[in-house]
């Protein structure tokens, strides 16, 4: 009987530690998961509506039409060459460099007597979901196909447009210093750029010259006919174009086997016990959740967070980019940039509107106390052609008008980790790559 009892005693012990993590064994800490299914519901976070399958044979034609520099005033330079698939459809860069540059990614190089991009170009990731309904940094393409879109071109946007990213789409590729190249530019073959001679506030000008070099490619005319057989080759324009292109980016960017998008779903296994405390702080302590809402991660708000400003500048009032103010003329919206999303987040850097953080870490660091942040910000992680443009002296002016949601954090080092480790956990370990073409209809170079 003594014996019968020692070994239920060491058996009863055995029990309690399995169940007790704190003992460094068995499950992991049910309440970590209570308090973060807590903080989940009271912000209504559920799994991401990543929208409808798109139409195949769109989505080829958008592949082709991505990775085509033919897209460029001068033939040198894709939708791609910024937004690619082996980058997590970014660049790398902080500010992307444009028509008349050479090379890929980090390795890139300005052409001569060429501007910057002013802004960071986005991730492209998820904007299939029907909850996107704004577009760039400044919001300045919003709405959707039943109530109408919100754009640079007014009136003159072309009817038939599906979605907000196909709304995005028309852009790029009427800005100078993006893609149409200036009046007198050559293009790669010699030729005299016949879009940059185009009047630039001629929007429909530029796209129908778009729309015709790619019609007179007997492949695209095949495809486009294939794609849209009840639109006759006249009516065609580049509206079927940025069709299939956001197609394509639908289609092959999204990504929604992230760890914590299987959370949602129902594994709680799937994040890690350091990613629950994080995310507790994401929806908690840190407040990230104030602006970084809903299923999306973004409430495509526009909030001024005081980042630093590098670069160009934007408008009348360069090398300062007034943010959202340039379309609002509203003073509150002085230096506010909409919310980017966050999945894939530890993959898409640099962050900001104009990549002035170059790590994640840097980046989660500005928010623990922006005035520090701003005031002491290291241009030694920037590019070393990109340090002499950061504006020191404006501090102040860019925390006058600082969101109020914004607050001192104080978070310790253990807390940004945590935080940190929430962050990665949106990351979805898909390969990208698979996506790009080895060849394109123009016969041009694919987009590196």
């Amino acid at each position: 009987m003594k014996y019968l009892r020692w070994t239920l005693f060491v058996i009863s012990i055995l029990v309690i530690s399995a169940c007790n993590p704190s003992t460094g064994g068995g499950k992991p800490d049910s309440m970590l998961d209570k308090n973060l299914q807590d903080l989940l519901n009271a912000n209504n976070i559920s799994e991401l509506d990543f929208g409808p399958k798109q139409d195949s044979i769109k989505v080829a034609l958008g592949r082709l039409l991505m990775y085509d520099k033919e897209l460029s005033g001068n033939r040198d330079i894709a939708c791609a060459t910024c937004h690619r698939g082996t980058l997590e459809t970014t660049d790398k860069l902080s500010l992307s460099i444009g028509t008349g540059g050479k090379g890929s990614g980090t390795n890139r190089t300005m052409g001569i007597n060429r501007n910057r991009v002013p802004r960071n170009a986005p991730e492209v990731f998820n904007r299939g979901a029907p909850e996107w309904h704004s577009m760039f940094w400044d919001s300045r393409v919003s709405g959707d196909p039943i109530h109408g879109f919100k754009t640079p071109a007014g009136n003159l946007l072309p009817k038939g447009l599906e979605n907000v990213l196909a709304a995005q789409a028309m852009f790029p590729v009427t800005s100078d210093d993006e893609m149409r190249g200036r009046a007198g530019d050559k293009d790669v073959n010699g030729q005299v750029n016949e879009i940059a001679a185009i009047d630039g506030t001629d929007l429909p000008a530029i796209w129908d010259a778009i729309m015709k070099r790619l019609l007179a490619i007997k492949f695209y005319e095949r495809a486009f006919a294939k794609v849209y057989p009840n639109v006759p080759k006249s009516q065609l324009g580049f509206q079927h174009a940025a069709n299939a292109i956001a197609a394509f980016e639908i289609d092959a960017w999204t990504t929604p086997n992230s760890p914590f998008d299987q959370y949602l779903a129902g594994n709680k296994d799937a994040l890690s016990d350091a990613a629950k405390r994080g995310g507790i702080l994401f929806y908690g302590k840190a407040n990230c959740v104030a602006c970084h809402s809903g299923n999306l991660l973004t409430d495509q708000k526009h909030h001024n967070i005081a980042a630093p400003q590098i670069g160009p500048g934007k408008g009348s009032k360069a090398p300062l980019d007034l943010g959202l103010f340039l379309e609002t003329k509203n003073r509150a919206d002085l230096f506010a940039f909409r919310t980017p999303p966050l999945r894939n987040v530890s993959l898409t850097g640099p962050y900001m509107h104009n990549g002035a953080y170059t790590n994640l870490e840097a980046a989660v660091r500005h928010y623990n106390n922006v005035a520090d942040a701003v005031k002491n910000y290291d241009v030694n992680q920037l590019e070393p052609s990109l340090r002499s443009t950061v504006l020191k002296k404006y501090p102040a002016v860019f925390l006058a008008t600082l969101d109020p949601q914004i607050k001192t954090l104080n978070l310790s080092d253990t807390e940004i980790n945590e935080l940190l480790a929430f962050l990665e956990a949106l990351t979805d370990p898909v390969d990208l790559s698979l996506n790009i073409p080895k060849i394109v209809p123009s016969g041009l170079p694919v987009a590196d």
